[in-house]
């Protein structure tokens, strides 16, 4: 598919947008993608790229596998996910340490809207949608309530890691980030990713690009056959996930990296008030419901610019 300069630019530009959503635990690139219009497009042109090397590649065939591929597709959306992850990687490990609130309430106010926008492209509403929809937010829920673990550094490990984070990552409200923060793994990549480790990153790239071929298969069928449920599950996915971002927390227990470092390992979220007299810290209420409807709007406007970008 031939794409003009500013279809590149806009790619691009949704790419990062994937990017910098993918690094912080809690919010999804895949809902990125949804909102921006690119969602079915990505499974799909990912389902086309395992096809391909199976039909073309291994048997040597490298101009028909070009062919079948969406490779315009890919190559500047994944400049925008690389470009974003480099830059902000850093950032959002820094906004998070030392502003968690602001940080949290512009992504809970983002996935709000992302769910309302998620759910409006459901065709038809009935029972099962409901039921798919709820479905979805018992899982997500249950998935952020879950004690992170403590895991090996072995390179089988961080294939695996990559391999079920991928697939988290294209789903909208099942963050990947967090999904490493589950397995024990988030600082260790992000840390990797940012002194740039290769031996970490060539396992790691391995195993989310074999999730991603394997993966984009079943979400495809399930997009095909069965649109508005798995709509609503996902919908519900972001509902359930908001527990995971919500402001204001307070750490019961921290764990011990590899490196000595201390991090938050169980949190419970508490109100403004609570959270001030178990922290002694402000909780910045008014920053963060203006930074919440921020997110909100946001949402918004790339969702009207994505569906009519004239």
């Amino acid at each position: 598919m031939a794409r003009n300069f500013s279809e590149k630019i806009l790619l691009t530009a949704k790419g990062a947008l994937m990017g910098a959503a993918d690094v912080v635990p809690g919010v999804s690139g895949g809902t990125i993608a949804f909102i921006t219009g690119i969602y079915e497009e990505l499974v799909s042109s990912i389902r086309d790229v395992s096809l391909a090397i199976t039909a073309n590649l291994i048997k040597g065939d490298l101009k028909g596998f070009w062919a079948k591929i969406n490779f315009s597709f890919f190559i500047y959306l994944l400049a925008g996910i690389g470009i974003s992850v480099a830059l902000l990687s850093k950032v959002i490990l820094l906004l998070l340490e030392r502003n968690p609130v602001p940080l949290w309430s512009f992504f809970f106010g983002l996935i709000i809207a992302s769910a309302v926008v998620v759910w409006k492209s459901i065709k038809e509403h009935n029972t099962s949608v409901y039921i798919s929809g709820f479905i979805g937010i018992v899982i997500a829920y249950y998935i952020t309530i879950l004690v992170p673990a403590q895991t090996s550094e072995a390179y089988w490990f961080i294939f695996l890691s990559g391999f079920i984070a991928i697939c988290a990552m294209i789903l909208p409200g099942i963050s990947g980030s967090f999904i490493l923060l589950l397995m024990g793994k988030y600082q260790f990549i992000l840390s990797s990713l940012s002194e740039f480790k290769l031996d970490v990153i060539i396992f790691f790239g391995t195993g989310a690009v074999s999730g991603l071929l394997v993966f984009s298969h079943v979400l495809t069928w399930l997009l095909k056959k069965y649109h508005d449920l798995t709509v609503a599950l996902l919908a519900g996915f972001m509902i359930g996930s908001l527990n995971k971002v919500w402001p204001w927390k307070h750490t019961v227990s921290y764990y011990t990296d590899s490196k000595g470092a201390l991090h938050p390992l169980i949190q419970d979220n508490v109100s403004p008030d609570a959270f001030r007299a178990l922290t002694g810290m402000e909780p910045q209420l008014a920053l963060a419901l203006l930074l919440a409807a921020f997110g909100f709007a946001i949402v918004l406007l790339i969702e009207k610019f994505a569906s009519d970008p004239e």
